[in-house]
Order: C-alpha cells, then sequence, then structure tokens
C-alpha cells in the first residue's frame, strides 16, 4: 500500500487558488484526494490563465477569511475533512503594518483565521481522524525587517499549531506545521523580481537555491500521511539551511 495514496480522502486547502497553498492542492489531487479550495475572488474562473494557479478539477468557494463571521457562514464542503491545509497569508510593505489597520488585518489572516477556522472544522476532523497543516514561515524564530506583524502571526501560529497539537490528540487529530524560506510565488515577488535583493537573499541559503512549490507540497503530504502517524505539534522547517 502506498502511504502517498490520498484516495478517496478530503482535503480542504485554504489559500490553495496560488503560490503554495495551490501547489499542496495539486499536489493532493494528483494523489487522489477530493479538493476544496478557500480563495479570495468570487469564483475559480476568476484565477484562470494566472501563473502559479491551476484550479482544474477542484471545488471552490469565495471566503474572506480575515472575518470571524465569514468563515462560521462558509458552507463545509465535506461532511468529513481528511486534511485541512492552511495556506492562507498575508503581508503589507511600506511600514503599513506598523499602523493598527495593517497590523489588524495581517494578524487576522495569518493568524486569527487559522484558529478560527480549524475550530470550525473540529468536528470534520475528529470525525475522519483528520490532519491540520499550517504553512508558516522562518519568519516565525526570526526578525522580519518592516513586517512585525508577519512575523508575529507567524511565530504565532507554530505555538499555536502545538496548542491545537496537544488538545486534539486525545480526538485523533494531528497538527503540524511547516515553515518555509523564500519561495518564488506572488508574495515574494517584491524580492524574486528585485535582482539585487534576490541575490543578497540567495547568498544566504546553504544549498545556493531556492525552495520550489513543489518541495514544499512534498513535506506537505508527508504530514498528512501514516509516514507522519506519530508526529504531533510540530513545525518542520523547509529552507535550505537558511536558519542553520
Amino acid at each position: 500500500m502506498n502511504p502517498l495514496d490520498f484516495t478517496g480522502k478530503n482535503a480542504l486547502v485554504i489559500g490553495g487558488s496560488s503560490g503554495i497553498g495551490n501547489g499542496i492542492a495539486r499536489a493532493l489531487f494528483d494523489a487522489g484526494a477530493h479538493v476544496h479550495v478557500w480563495g479570495t475572488r468570487a469564483t475559480a474562473a476568476n484565477y484562470a490563465g494566472e501563473e502559479g494557479s491551476d484550479l482544474s478539477g477542484l471545488s471552490y468557494t469565495q471566503v474572506d477569511v480575515s472575518d470571524p463571521a465569514a468563515i462560521a457562514a462558509a458552507p463545509a464542503p465535506f461532511e468529513t475533512i481528511d486534511i485541512l491545509i492552511h495556506s492562507q497569508g498575508a503581508v503589507l510593505y511600506r511600514r503599513q503594518e506598523f499602523t493598527p489597520e495593517g497590523w489588524d488585518k495581517v494578524m487576522a489572516v495569518n493568524l486569527g483565521s487559522v484558529m478560527h477556522i480549524s475550530q470550525r472544522f473540529h468536528a470534520e476532523l475528529a470525525a475522519a481522524k483528520g490532519s491540520v497543516i499550517v504553512v508558516s514561515s522562518i519568519g516565525a524564530f526570526r526578525a522580519t525587517m518592516g513586517n512585525p506583524a508577519y512575523a508575529a502571526s507567524k511565530a504565532g501560529a507554530v505555538n499555536l499549531v502545538r496548542t491545537l497539537a496537544q488538545a486534539w490528540a486525545g480526538d485523533g487529530i494531528r497538527v503540524n506545521g511547516i515553515a518555509p524560506s523564500l519561495v518564488d510565488t506572488k508574495m515574494t515577488k517584491v524580492t524574486m523580481d528585485n535582482d539585487e535583493r534576490r541575490e543578497r537573499a540567495l547568498a544566504k541559503i546553504p544549498l545556493r537555491r531556492f525552495g520550489t512549490v513543489e518541495e514544499m507540497a512534498g513535506v506537505a503530504l508527508f504530514l498528512a500521511s501514516p509516514l507522519a502517524g506519530y508526529i504531533c505539534g510540530q513545525t518542520i522547517i523547509v529552507d535550505g539551511g537558511l536558519t542553520l
């Protein structure tokens, strides 16, 4: 039996419309799972043709995850959920996170929604003895210049993983996380499209390359699989050695 065969499993991917989230959604779909995505745009068709976004074969709902009421009102995509992926994310540049509005927005998306969505689907996860995987960032473990809300929210997500894992292990739910470094996605274009910033970032990575969306998806599939059946409350750093 292939432990990475997810045939018949139900997966909900928050932020699965682009970037790392979309890569995880595609990998789960390719491995046989039924995959539903929450995103920010009105329909899946609104992402058509966009780089790093492929929603073909996936079902989709628009949900504003910064709003707890919208999370509570969103329909459950499945009766049971085997895999819940949190890949929603927000970051604001030009010191916008130093304002109350910017701080609140990033914290709501990156941290608050992780708790609210996980709690919203606790019953569906417990019924399936499911797995929750939170995509955070190496920004959880170091200062992130100019982005206090991003850093604080990601650090909070790492400890939320620990706390939910402890609280829900008795329900058969495993909660874990992934902390990537720079991956070439829409969110990192401010660095990837700037030659100087890109080379400066690359020079700090021992493997001398950036990670790929596919590599992040591989770690997510591992954590969701029976291969990781005894891993509970951990956040795996996936950064090419950057934080060593």
